[in-house]
């Protein structure tokens, strides 16, 4: 039973508690709390994203599992909570990259694409009959520069160089403040990102349950690595 201070307030989203509270909110970002972890770090010559992937049956056939997502040509996005959640937001992201590209004639910029997917998710803290979303993003590409954004199911917004989302964001971030330098190569940051998971994931990792994607930053585009290509980077010392 939740205490009588905190039951009169917690059943909609739309009240706020006593303390400036909203606990809908919160108990969305618990949700993210408990997911897999996802990673991002800018170098300087491209981003790159990398997610583990809880696979919790043999059966399960690992590439359906997806949490690394191609939003448009220059754009990616990692996830962490609900998986479900996830998709929808990446199909919003993806609908707004294309409005963009059809009436400007040109790619959208990573903030601004960042910011609507922000907006949509402060929308659903706003009215009764809804929840928020359970889920947050990591959102990443390239356009005149490399940007990286967390979004947060509040609809608050954030960019980094290197951040963390999911159960090991703590362990991470605190590791990327001591070895996280400016100027890396998309290979070191790979190999520092698969560093930083492996302090968070008690099982050994496998090529299959780690995704990693890799956004250059001349060409502009997403490169997804192959299952050899992840082993052979989880194998580097």
């Amino acid at each position: 039973m939740y205490p009588p201070s905190q039951a009169a307030y917690d059943r909609a989203i739309t009240v706020f508690s006593p303390d400036g509270r909203l606990f809908q909110v919160e108990y969305a970002r618990e949700a993210v709390r408990t997911g897999s972890t996802s990673i991002g770090i800018v170098c300087r010559d491209g981003l790159v994203l990398v997610a583990h992937k809880r696979i919790l049956s043999p059966l399960i056939v690992g590439e359906s599992h997806e949490k690394i997502f191609q939003v448009d040509s220059h754009v990616a996005a990692a996830s962490s909570g609900l998986v479900a959640d996830a998709r929808k937001l990446i199909d919003f992201a993806r609908l707004e990259a294309q409005k963009h590209r059809l009436t400007y004639s040109e790619d959208i910029p990573v903030e601004m694409l960042a910011k609507k997917v922000g907006d949509h998710m402060q929308f659903y803290t706003q009215y009764a009959g809804v929840r928020p979303y359970g889920v947050s993003l990591l959102i990443g590409g390239a356009d005149l520069g490399l940007r990286l954004f967390e979004t947060d199911p509040s609809g608050a917004l954030f960019e980094y160089k290197a951040t963390a989302i999911g159960a090991g964001k703590k362990t991470v971030e605190e590791y990327f403040e001591k070895e996280y330098k400016d100027g890396l190569s998309t290979q070191e940051g790979t190999k520092l990102a698969l560093k930083a998971l492996k302090k968070v994931v008690e099982e050994k990792l496998t090529a299959g349950v780690v995704d990693v994607a890799v956004i250059g930053k001349e060409a502009r585009k997403i490169k997804f690595l192959s299952r050899d290509e992840v082993a052979a980077a989880l194998a580097e010392k």
